[in-house]
Formats: C-alpha cells, sequence, structure tokens
C-alpha cells in the first residue's frame, strides 16, 4: 500500500469493524475512519475524501449503489465493496457504478488486504485508461479541427495541403500558441464571415 494510505470503512457490526481496524493498522501508514451505516454515504466521502472506501453489508442495495455512483467516489477512489449475498443485478448495478472490487460471500479478515489492494489496482488501471482514452479523443479532435483550418486556408489562398500546414504551424510559433489553437481561431473566424 502506499504512504498514508487514508481509508473510509463502512461497518455495521463495531467488533468486526475492529477486527478489520487492527489488521489494517499493522501498517502504520494507513489511517482509517469508521462509520457504522451505509446512510449518507455520498456526504461522508465528500467530508472525509478518503483514498479508498471499503463497505461490508450483508445485502447490498441499489439505493447505496446509486448514492456511491452519484457521488463519483468510484471514478475518484478505489471502492471495495464485501456483501453476503448477491444477485445478477446488484452485481451488474455495482461495476457499472464503478466499484473496483465486489466480492461476494462476504468479508473475511485474510481477504482483506488482498482485495484492498486488487481494487486499488484495478482502480489505477481503470483510472490510466480513462486518461489515455481521454488524450486520445481530444488529439483526435485537434487533428480534425486542424484539417478544417488547412482546407480553409488551401481553399482561400490556392496553396497545398503541406503549404497549409507549414502556415499553420509559423503563425502558432510567431505567436507562442499551439497549432490546433491557431486552427481553432481560424475555422471559427471562417464561421463567423460564412
Amino acid at each position: 500500500m502506499k504512504a498514508e494510505l487514508s481509508i473510509l470503512l463502512v461497518e455495521s457490526d463495531r467488533d468486526r469493524a475492529m477486527q478489520i481496524v487492527d489488521l489494517l493498522s499493522q501498517d502504520t501508514s494507513v489511517k482509517i475512519a469508521v462509520i457504522s451505516e451505509s446512510a449518507g454515504l455520498a456526504r461522508h466521502i465528500a467530508e472525509r475524501n478518503p483514498d479508498v472506501v471499503l463497505i461490508n453489508l450483508s445485502s447490498p442495495s441499489r439505493d447505496i449503489l446509486e448514492d456511491l455512483a452519484a457521488t463519483s467516489g468510484p471514478l475518484e477512489r478505489p471502492v471495495a465493496i464485501f456483501v453476503d449475498k448477491s444477485d445478477d443485478s446488484l452485481t451488474r448495478a455495482a461495476i457499472e457504478a464503478g466499484v473496483s472490487a465486489y466480492v461476494v460471500d462476504g468479508l473475511q479478515a485474510h481477504r482483506v488486504r488482498p482485495v484492498l489492494d486488487a481494487a486499488i489496482t484495478r482502480f489505477n488501471m481503470f483510472n490510466r485508461m480513462r486518461t489515455e482514452l481521454e488524450t486520445t479523443k481530444r488529439a483526435l479532435e485537434e487533428r480534425k479541427l486542424i484539417d478544417r483550418a488547412k482546407g480553409i486556408l488551401m481553399k482561400a489562398r490556392g496553396i497545398s495541403e503541406d503549404e497549409a500546414y507549414a502556415l499553420l504551424r509559423k503563425t502558432a510559433m510567431d505567436r507562442g500558441r499551439k497549432v490546433s489553437e491557431v486552427a481553432e481561431a481560424l475555422v471559427t473566424t471562417a464561421g463567423l464571415l460564412a
């Protein structure tokens, strides 16, 4: 686990909560806050802003999963849920809500740390993929914008595609801006003049 990891533990059984806290506290770089009920989970997550949320429920409900999803909690941090029983629709709802680990058959002390580590790893992997996807989408949009700007220059000046790109690049360098920013300004201006 990383240094100074803050965990929000949702556990209604005080004895089990203490057992989990004792188990996780063996790592001195872990800070654990415990709440005894899942009501108001979004508020608790927002107030404490933990690195990880660990929830133990006998039976999950759609309300809890919707509350969790509404906070964007699973998109901001790993969430591991342990349940005693579940069904296909609740499992699907948990995954769609962005839960990093959904373990059926209850919380067992010896499984907490491995599941927590797996949830963190899975969250980090999906977060990296989400970032790469956003970067790729942004690059594609910039490419489309540059292509539109080149088309406008080619038509207006009667120049080749290479010459149009060279003109965009030179203008960007002269003004200390990105080529995509110059392209966007040109496309916007052309739209106003059309």
